[in-house]
């Protein structure tokens, strides 16, 4: 059962840092060097939990926040798959990390934190680029930090109380399916046009 926790535990903040790629990763350091929820001391991932790679990971918030800033479609730049690859390889590593806490076998965690940052990252894609063709240019300003908010909130949820990782990822797909269904409906009424 602690393996299915940690297993939770890992997709969870995978998914968040599919959301927003650095806020749950600087959380999930924050809250393991104070060993709240997990503890990367001791394993081969305790390098998540200090200084130097936090400190990264704050960097890299900066030089990402300016490349969105300057790149004129957020929906399709080259940004934006850079994003996905640095939450799929952080995703990996949180996943891996969680299990390593309790010297579980880190294989299924690698895999579920891809696959937990890509469904996050492209359910909030879907979701934000739906929600920002809606407003205008000065609300679409504030998206982001729901994003932030969002991603935090899935995150410490899913470290403090890992079950809650379940609603999560089934919130994630939801959201998905639910894009996917109304770009198949928004087709079949251009067909219909014909």
């Amino acid at each position: 059962m602690e393996f299915v926790l940690d297993l939770l535990q890992g997709a969870g903040i995978a998914a968040a840092i599919g959301i927003r790629p650095f806020l749950p990763v600087l959380l999930a350091g924050a809250l393991a060097s104070a060993d709240l929820g997990l503890d990367f001391d001791g394993t081969s991932f305790a390098f998540l939990e200090e200084w130097p790679f936090l400190l990264g990971v704050l960097v890299l918030v900066a030089i990402t926040d300016f490349a969105t800033r300057r790149q004129a479609n957020l929906e399709t730049g080259p940004v934006v798959w850079v994003l996905l690859g640095m939450a799929m390889v952080l995703g990996a590593l949180q996943g891996a990390g969680s299990l390593a806490d309790h010297d579980y076998v880190i294989a299924p965690g690698i895999v579920a934190g891809v696959a937990a940052a890509a469904l996050g990252f492209f359910a909030a894609r879907s979701l934000f680029g739906r929600v920002r063709r809606r407003l205008d240019p000065d609300a679409q300003g504030v998206l982001p930090l729901y994003g932030e908010g969002a991603a935090l909130g899935a995150a410490g949820a899913s470290i403090l109380f890992p079950p809650l990782a379940i609603l999560v990822l089934a919130g994630l797909s939801w959201l998905l399916a639910g894009s996917r269904r109304r770009a198949g409906e928004k087709y079949a009424g251009l067909r219909i046009l014909r």
